[in-house]
């Protein structure tokens, strides 16, 4: 694993939900926050993040049912909500800021829309929530031009957390997010709400997240100059203070949107 997660002990935990069982890992003192990875993913996609954010919440990093060592399960999209949110009473946490990447983000909307109780404060990073207007072929080709772009480091993250999901599932996956629609969710997500987008992502491309800004009532848009759909590894200090800020902001349903290096 990388020096940034070495530098933070966390704590190893695999519990049982009804017939599968979840791994996470705990670190740091505070109020609860959660990090909910997206496709062909893992909690190792955090590892930029979780020195800078252990300092200020008590963090949970979370490995969805069929992901990382939750794998050899399988994985439901439409059950992922109802499931984080059986692991959150297990674990008696009856609140928590979330964040959520990719389909992780699709993921926690969910959860804030039917759940609007356990969700204090709500961060969205390149979240596929509205429907792409287009297939697989095309949506292809997005992760092909994403691919050059990321780091080094990155790509031997992604392709180990490739194989342990199995590219047939990641496939099947990924076709049911490219044709999701939650647009019928965003009026019950009543928390304050960031959005972080990378401004040259290809994956899930920068209109859609300014489509969900401006359907969700108290949502701010956030983009990151220069990195794609992986911002919290890209550009992790600039992802760092933005979360920081806005997880700390006495004020945050703000409406506007911003840019930064």
């Amino acid at each position: 694993m990388m020096a940034w997660h070495e530098r933070v002990q966390t704590e190893k935990q695999l519990i049982r939900l009804g017939n599968a069982s979840l791994y996470y890992e705990v670190a740091g003192t505070g109020k609860p926050l959660v990090l909910v990875h997206g496709l062909a993913a893992s909690r190792r996609w955090w590892a930029k993040n979780l020195a800078v954010l252990t300092q200020h919440f008590r963090v949970y990093l979370v490995d969805l049912i069929g992901f990382g060592k939750s794998r050899r399960q399988r994985f439901v999209l439409d059950e992922a909500a109802r499931t984080l949110v059986q692991w959150m009473d297990a674990l008696g946490l009856a609140k928590a800021d979330i964040i959520g990447h990719s389909m992780g983000g699709r993921i926690a909307a969910e959860l804030a829309a039917d759940y609007p109780e356990r969700v204090e404060r709500l961060i969205l990073v390149a979240a596929p929530i509205l429907p792409f207007g287009y297939g697989l072929p095309k949506g292809a080709w997005g992760v092909a031009r994403a691919l050059h772009r990321l780091p080094l480091d990155f790509l031997r993250v992604l392709v180990g957390d490739t194989l342990q999901a199995g590219s047939l599932n990641v496939l099947r996956i990924g076709r049911q997010i490219l044709l999701t629609d939650r647009s019928n969710k965003l009026s019950a997500i009543q928390v304050p709400t960031l959005i972080i987008w990378g401004e040259q992502d290809t994956i899930v491309p920068l209109p859609l997240g300014e489509a969900l800004a401006q359907g969700l009532p108290q949502s701010h848009l956030q983009l990151i100059k220069g990195v794609g759909h992986v911002p919290m590894w890209e550009k992790p200090e600039t992802f760092n203070r933005l979360v920081l800020e806005f997880l700390h902001c006495p004020h945050s349903n703000e409406t506007n949107s911003g840019e930064m290096e």
